[in-house]
């Protein structure tokens, strides 16, 4: 009976997930919120469900029924963030909250796969990050003009990554993360926020070329430091975070052609210059050349999807366990394993549609700061996943960033978290627009009366 409930589950899950996915691009068929309500909540029942068929083939595989009640904590805090996200925000962008409950549902199932420590872990930090997000939105509305304290968010920055570079933790070879009574964090990740706010707000006010090119010294000086810290892969983000940016400020193609170029000198530069460069490189060019060694990762990697087939293996029928870091820089690989590639496939998918909702968000917003802001988050974003996924498919060479939302790690989750929870705030302080050929008639003087207080237009015309 168990082997039928748990192949059964294979099948559902897929079909859940790819019914999720198709809602998440119907939402853009709608410009209202109202009018895409119905959308919102078919997707919050697919993600419960997805996350109870998950769990219960996790439970009858393992036998540990103490899961049900990890289990039972999950579901009450991505209960709680809808929930109240959307009471103290009745104008948030309700797929990005979706979006982030489903991905955070995903990372609990391969977490606690994976490690039942990590995951309690990973869950502690999840709730804390969830209480730091429901804030950001209404201190953002209390700051005003953020946009003018351009030189504070590129001194904290760049001191925050010097300090990496003189005093931080070596792990793999590169310098990271600092460690506090136990806690480690990565400063680079959070840097990654005042980095897109300290851009956003130099591209607002770039009139000249000598005004750019200042934005690129500054620029190239966060780069620069994690270069020297050996964190390639946040520095590609940024710097691909810096083109895209400066593109869309200026809309000058010869921008991006000049930064892929700088950017293909600086490749072949660290190549000679790093050599855990070489062995990346080669591990991507040849993994099964050095299968004992260097490619060792990639070529379990590649096994793991190979085996994953369409459905997956089923939830703890594979053996993610054999890829060195897989709770980190392979995530995605353990994903297709078990779950299969049509879910694996609509994950990515559904990190799409986030950064089209990104775009599209920032496109509404009239202010050039705040525009540049969400367009550089998404940016961010959306490539982050490209590094990741891209690393563990033998796409690109393997950069060692995290998936948002999904991989373990305290850092990343809270970055993202705060990430989203920016554009969220942007998105709710957006004026509400009357209807198109409505005029306000004149008030009286003793009565203070609103637009907005009236439910809909023809109570507010027969007053």
């Amino acid at each position: 009976m168990e082997q039928y409930i748990t192949e059964i589950s294979k099948y559902l899950i897929a079909l859940f997930m790819a019914l999720y996915t198709y809602e998440c691009f119907a939402v853009f068929r709608f410009e209202k919120e109202e009018d895409r309500r119905g959308i919102y909540i078919r997707q919050n029942i697919l993600i419960f469900l997805v996350h109870f068929l998950c769990y219960i083939s996790i439970i009858l595989r393992s036998g540990k029924l103490e899961y049900i009640f990890f289990f039972a904590f999950q579901q009450i805090a991505l209960f709680t963030m809808i929930v109240l996200f959307q009471m103290l925000y009745p104008r948030a962008n309700r797929l990005l909250l979706n979006n982030m409950c489903m991905l955070l549902a995903i990372g609990f199932v391969v977490l606690i796969r994976i490690s039942y420590g990590k995951a309690v872990r990973q869950f502690i930090i999840v709730a804390g990050s969830m209480v730091v997000a429901m804030f950001v939105p209404y201190v953002l509305g209390k700051i005003k003009r953020p946009e003018k304290f351009t030189w504070l968010y590129a001194g904290v920055g760049i001191a925050a990554l010097t300090a990496v570079l003189v005093a931080g933790a070596v792990t793999n070879g590169s310098r990271l993360s600092f460690s506090l009574a136990g806690v480690s964090f990565q400063p680079s990740e959070f840097v990654k926020i005042l980095f897109i706010f300290c851009m956003a707000a130099m591209l607002k006010e770039a009139e000249s070329f000598g005004q750019i090119l200042l934005s690129a010294f500054v620029a190239a000086a966060h780069v620069l430091l994690l270069v020297m810290s050996r964190d390639l892969g946040s520095a590609l983000i940024f710097f691909v975070t810096f083109v895209g940016m400066l593109y869309c400020a200026t809309g000058q193609i010869r921008y991006p052609l000049l930064g892929l170029s700088a950017g293909a000198i600086a490749s072949v530069a660290a190549f000679y210059l790093f050599s855990h460069v070489q062995v990346r490189v080669q591990a991507w060019k040849d993994p099964w050349s050095v299968i004992d060694g260097a490619g060792y990762q990639i070529t379990q990697s590649l096994f793991a999807i190979g085996c994953g087939n369409w459905f997956g293996m089923g939830i703890c029928q594979g053996s993610p366990k054999s890829i060195p870091y897989v709770e980190t820089d392979f995530v995605f690989s353990a994903i297709a394993e078990e779950l299969g590639v049509i879910f694996a496939v609509c994950l990515i998918l559904v990190c799409v549609s986030c950064f089209m909702m990104f775009m599209k968000i920032a496109m509404q917003l009239k202010d050039a700061f705040q525009r540049y802001v969400v367009i550089g988050l998404g940016i961010t974003y959306i490539f982050q996943i490209f590094l990741t996924i891209g690393g563990g498919t033998k796409f690109i060479p393997l950069t060692g960033v995290t998936l948002p939302f999904i991989s373990y790690g305290g850092s990343s989750v809270l970055t993202t978290f705060v990430m989203f929870a920016i554009v969220e705030g942007l998105y709710v302080q957006q004026p509400i627009k009357r209807p198109e050929g409505r005029k306000k008639p004149p008030v009286r003087r003793r009565v203070n009366v609103k637009y907005e207080d009236y439910e809909n237009d023809e109570e507010w015309e027969n007053w």
